[in-house]
């Protein structure tokens, strides 16, 4: 292992089959996030052409820096609420911000060029950053504890079988979930197999797969939609039209391969015919138009706001990336400039080839942790099986019948280690200090509970809003964090020279160090020890001169007698 005891570190490149394995491993780590995505906004069909603008834009972000920074970028979640307003406006207003949701990142990434990124540590140092990063694993807490429980089958409706997600608490859902799970910790802990140490997630969700395959056999042949946990029905649309006499040879390629919808090809036909893609309008439930002046105004102020927000983000995913890799990506190498480039221009592409802006991915961040595999190699492999993956029907049909619950015990060892991650962050911290006390709480308490920023844009005839601009609870979370720790240090500043040191020195340092005893810290970490000691023998030294000044007084007085 690497001194960061890494397995392979970034330069490093394993085996080319073993590199295979560890790049689909990756594949899977992404795939529920990048996948919900389309799903969410109404637009399920473009699953295929997230997913290659996953692997196009990580590409393109792997250029910009310089291959030193081992991280897939892919579907956001961060812009969902400006996605619905730009669906609205058909492909046209999603291409639209997504170019200009990349082009904020462009924009910060030349401010720090010129500006340098040291202001970037000292508006957001660990005692923010920290507390962020372990937001967004524990932000996601409900979505991956909601999937666990879920059984995705077939139920029959008018005669005919659709997919459905069953809501509803299902036990046998929870047991594949858990049997991914332990599956996955036993793999990344034993010391016999190393490759089980390297592809844990592959051996976790195959053991899942299988133990809810095994109930769902039982639950359709017997008719017991409790058990029915996996929908293979995207397989079986898929290959329908082999057993279609009247399908078309066309149709029947497209079974085995078939090319994404392009968003950029979509938008030319919208521009060409005038009108908006007929699955645009189903998911606007009819209300979509061509893109219009107005509209571009309402697609500006719903990207541009939250991207220049979600940028604190992306930074809080890098400081979080370089502990674990045992590297510097925003000071260091590849630089905050770079990495900026790489999303802002990596968000361009996977919009216009995919359907949604990207952002550097916390389950790639994950997948690198618990595997101790940090080799960009295998990122680069990974983004070409994205592309090559979009183009293979039955292996996309097939990645789709892998059920929520499964994923959902991904994601719970996935989303505990951003959120320990964070934690370790700010592990020296001083909490008995209360400037970082009230800076930590305030980020974790208003992420944890959800508190968003909703900006009105938009009035009815009756003055109700119609139209807001939705900052995410991170988002908001960090920018409050930010604001609460530069009032508390402008305050320092100002009241440090007042005279009242030795009185400050006289009371509590925190609200809890107070009520527990007058005196007590909570100081921890070696560094604040080794400060304390240092200290200590400073003022043995200072005592020691003052006493020998003494002796020497009295020295001279005896003289002169």
């Amino acid at each position: 292992m690497s001194k960061n005891q890494l397995v392979y570190d970034v330069n490093d490149k394993p085996a080319f089959g073993k590199n295979l394995v560890f790049a689909f491993q990756q594949v899977l780590a992404i795939m529920a996030a990048t996948i919900a995505v389309p799903t969410i906004i109404g637009l399920p069909t473009q699953i295929p052409a997230a997913i290659l603008g996953a692997g196009l834009g990580t590409i393109v972000y792997l250029l910009f820096t310089k291959f030193k920074s081992p991280v897939i970028i892919s579907s956001s979640f961060a812009f969902l609420s400006s996605l619905s307003t730009a669906l609205a406006f058909g492909y046209c207003g999603i291409i639209l911000g997504g170019i200009l949701a990349g082009l904020v990142y462009v924009v910060l990434a030349l401010i720090i060029k010129f500006a340098g990124s040291k202001w970037v540590s000292k508006l957001m140092p660990p005692v923010i950053i920290g507390p962020t990063v372990a937001l967004i694993g524990l932000s996601l807490a409900g979505s991956a504890m909601g999937d666990i429980v879920k059984a995705s089958g077939l139920k029959e409706v008018a005669g005919e079988l659709v997919s459905v997600t069953n809501g509803s608490y299902n036990l046998v859902a929870l047991l594949c979930g858990l049997v991914t799970l332990i599956t996955i910790c036993i793999c990344s802990t034993q010391k016999r197999f190393k490759m089980g140490r390297l592809i844990p997630f592959i051996i976790g969700i195959g053991a899942g797969y299988a133990v809810a395959s095994f109930f769902s056999i039982f639950g359709y042949a017997c008719n017991v939609e409790y058990l029915q946990i996996v929908n293979w029905k995207p397989l079986v649309d898929n290959f329908a039209a082999l057993g279609d006499s009247t399908a078309s040879v066309g149709a029947k390629f497209q079974s085995f391969l078939n090319y994404p919808d392009f968003a950029l090809i979509e938008a030319i036909r919208e521009l060409v015919t005038g009108n908006v893609n007929d699955a645009v309008k189903a998911a606007t439930k009819g209300v979509a138009t061509t893109l219009t002046w107005a509209g571009v105004g309402e697609v500006a102020l719903a990207f541009i706001p939250v991207a220049l927000v979600v940028f604190a983000e992306h930074i809080a995913d890098h400081k979080n990336l370089g502990s674990i890799i045992g590297r510097d990506l925003v000071e260091g190498e590849p630089g905050l400039c770079r990495t900026l480039l790489g999303d802002g221009v990596g968000s361009m592409a996977g919009t216009v080839f995919g359907i949604c802006p990207n952002t550097t991915y916390g389950e790639s961040v994950g997948c690198v942790a618990i595997t101790k595999n940090a080799s960009v190699s295998t990122i680069f492999l990974a983004a070409i099986m994205c592309i090559v993956l979009s183009f293979i029907s039955p292996l996309m049909a097939l990645l789709r019948t892998i059920p929520a619950c499964v994923m959902g015990g991904v994601c719970l060892t996935l989303y505990g280690f951003i959120a320990v991650s964070g934690l370790k962050m700010f592990k020296d911290i001083n909490l008995g200090d209360n400037k970082n006390l009230f800076t930590v709480s305030t980020i974790l308490i208003a992420g944890i509970g959800g508190l968003s920023i909703k900006i009105p844009y938009a009035l009815a005839g009756d003055g109700t809003v119609t139209k807001t601009i939705t900052i995410t609870s991170i988002a908001t979370a960090l920018v409050l964090g930010i604001i609460v720790h530069a009032i508390i240090n402008a305050i320092e500043k100002k009241q440090g020279g007042d005279g009242n040191e030795e009185e400050v020195k006289e009371e509590p340092q925190s609200l809890i160090t107070g009520a527990v005893a007058p005196n007590a810290t909570f100081e921890v970490g070696v560094d604040v020890v080794k400060a304390a000691e240092e200290k200590a023998r400073e003022e043995e030294v200072v005592e020691e001169l003052r006493e020998e000044e003494k002796a020497i007084e009295t020295a001279e007085s005896s003289d002169k007698e």
